[in-house]
Order: C-alpha cells, then sequence, then structure tokens
C-alpha cells in the first residue's frame, strides 16, 4: 500500500473493537475513512447512518471508494437464544447480500471488498493446525455442542452469502480472524487481563484447548498485505502462526503482568459464570488451532508470532493507557 496516495476506506459496522482499530490506524495514516453505523457518533473519522438492511444515502459513499471492510454483525457476547441466534444470523447476512447488490450496481465499484468471518468456521481441533488448504470445517463433529454447531453453520452462510453474487470489478477476500488483542478497554484482552488482575489467570477448563490469536499491529498489517497485493481473495487466516494451548497462554499472560499463581477456572465455573454474564463459554473451550496458511506462503513477516511477545506489549500498551486517563482525568477536575 503506497502511503503517498490516500485511499477511501468504507468500514460498515466499523464502530466495535476491530472496526475502531482499523479506522484509527488508517485515519492516522491519512486515508479518508467512513464508517458505517446504525447508530452515528462523533470520531475523528466520518460516520453515516445506515441500516443493514436496505440502500440509502450511504451508498454513494462507496461509489468511487478504493477498499469496503464489511466488519457487520451483531455481537456473539451474549446467551444464544432463539431471539439472539436471529439477530447473530440475519445482522451477517442480510448485510453482506445488500452489499451484494449494491456494489454490483455501482458505476465506479471498491477496487477489493473484505468481508469478516471468523476462525470458529473449522472444527474443534487439538490433533493438527488448520490452514486454509486443509482445514477440515466444522459442524456436528463428535463432541461438538449446539452452540458450536451454530457459531459454524452462522460462518459458513456467512461467508456463502458473500462469494454468491459475481463482483467483475471488485476484489473480494474473506478473512477467517482469529481473537485480535488490542490494549484498548472493553475488548477480549482487557476481560483476560482482568482475570490475572484478580488472581484467576490459572487454566480455564481442561487448559488443553488451543487459543488463536492475532495482535492488533498484525491485523492491520495483514490487511494492508491483502490490499497491495492484486492477486490475493478468497479466504485467508488471520492468525498468529504459533496458537497455543490455554494453559501455557494464559501462563505467559500471568508471567507479562509479573503474577506467579493464577487460579485455575473450571468447566463447570465458565458454564457458570457464562450464564450470569449472559453469554457463551464457547469462546473459552472451544479449541481454535488455526494458522495463516496463505499469508506465510506469500512472504508476510508478522511482529508478533508468538504470544509471550505479544502479550507483554500489550500489557504495557494496556498500564500506559490507563496512566494516560488517570492522569487526563486528574487534569480536567483540576481545570
Amino acid at each position: 500500500m503506497n502511503d503517498l496516495e490516500p485511499m477511501r476506506i468504507v468500514i460498515p459496522g466499523g464502530t466495535g473493537q476491530v472496526g475502531s482499530i482499523l479506522a484509527r490506524h488508517f485515519h492516522a495514516k491519512g486515508h479518508v475513512v467512513i464508517v458505517l453505523s446504525r447508530n452515528p457518533h462523533r470520531a475523528p473519522w466520518r460516520v453515516v447512518k445506515w441500516d443493514g438492511h436496505s440502500p440509502g444515502p450511504w451508498v454513494a459513499e462507496l461509489e468511487g471508494s478504493d477498499v469496503c471492510i464489511n466488519l457487520t454483525g451483531r455481537s456473539v457476547n451474549c446467551r444464544y437464544n432463539a431471539e439472539n441466534r436471529r439477530a447473530i444470523h440475519e445482522s451477517r447476512i442480510q448485510s453482506t447480500l445488500l452489499l451484494n447488490r449494491v456494489i454490483a450496481g455501482l458505476k465506479r465499484p471498491p477496487h477489493l471488498w473484505v468481508n469478516a468471518s471468523t476462525a470458529t468456521i473449522y472444527r474443534h481441533a487439538l490433533d493438527r493446525p488448520m490452514d486454509e488448504a486443509n482445514g477440515e470445517l466444522g459442524g456436528n463433529e463428535a463432541g461438538a455442542n449446539d452452540t458450536w454447531n451454530f457459531s459454524v453453520a452462522v460462518a459458513k452462510s456467512w461467508e456463502e452469502a458473500f462469494f454468491s453474487t459475481s463482483t467483475p470489478r471488485t476484489r473480494k477476500l474473506c478473512i477467517r480472524s482469529a481473537m485480535t488483542f488490542s490494549p484498548d478497554r472493553g475488548g477480549v484482552f482487557d476481560v483476560l487481563l482482568s482475570l490475572v488482575r484478580r488472581g484467576f489467570g490459572g487454566r480455564q477448563g481442561p487448559g488443553t484447548q488451543f487459543v488463536s490469536w492475532i495482535h492488533e499491529a498484525d491485523f492491520v498489517r495483514a490487511l494492508e498485505f491483502g490490499i497491495d497485493h492484486e492477486g490475493f481473495s478468497g479466504t485467508v487466516n488471520l492468525a498468529s502462526p504459533n496458537p497455543l494451548p490455554n494453559r501455557d497462554f494464559m501462563k505467559a499472560l500471568r508471567t507479562a503482568w509479573g503474577s506467579r499463581f493464577g487460579l485455575p477456572v473450571s468447566e463447570p465455573m465458565i458454564e457458570l459464570g457464562a450464564f450470569i454474564l449472559r453469554t457463551e463459554s464457547e469462546l473459552i473451550l472451544k479449541s481454535r488451532r488455526v494458522v495463516p496458511g496463505r499469508l506465510l506462503a506469500g512472504g508476510f513477516k508478522f511482529l508478533f508470532p508468538e504470544w509471550p511477545d505479544a502479550a507483554r506489549d500489550l500489557v504495557e500498551r494496556w498500564r500506559k493507557r490507563g496512566s494516560t486517563s488517570t492522569q487526563s482525568s486528574h487534569g480536567s477536575s483540576a481545570g
């Protein structure tokens, strides 16, 4: 990606953690960023209203754009009851089908359309890594429960909707992302670090399940890699090349924080906690052993290929942000 040539980047559903990471990064590099949101708000970049269901004035934002990065989808941080399942499924499928219709009809469509997917599309894997070429998709395999099967079914339908319409003038790239870690408050790293800070940073469940992850710096760099390489299309795994068992993952996080001990959390406790917090245990208990075969084959170099290094960087930046927030708060009250 040539930093001397600003791009016009449209991000439907770009108000969550990952969308904020991307918007912040591309805006800082001087690109024109437009976020499409159901609930417009003030931001350093433009935020334009859309509903994810029907065409509207927002269509003009895509005309003549360079890149569309669709992250739209109701948060999966909820209980998978019938109403939430319907919202999770429909928000992803309907918005993707809508963008297919709109982009196919534009006079000057974006050169590249990146659509979100998820690494959870692969089966529960303890035995071997899953890359794009040889990975086995999940769904009703032995040991998979109903919520895991639901997540896999949504991911499959999402990708099917993305590739359902031909867009000859727009290259399509579907990103199967692992958990993206940043020091932002309320993000998945913040949640896991809070367990360590409170003494519950031991293994979670059996501890043998693999954790697939990616540092935010490598996430945005991988997207830039996809933008730069015209031959890059289809599905691609966005994950560190080194997933690791949960027990080792949590040990490295404890070490980065400076904690020698962390109480383990049993599977029944995880299920109870998920129920109390109105979420699901899948994020913790399903083994995701996903590796970025296509990125590595294409020559992509990770800044943070190993979790201990990534954890140290994230903890340091988390602490700095907390210190900065405290200083800003004191400054505001004194003024």
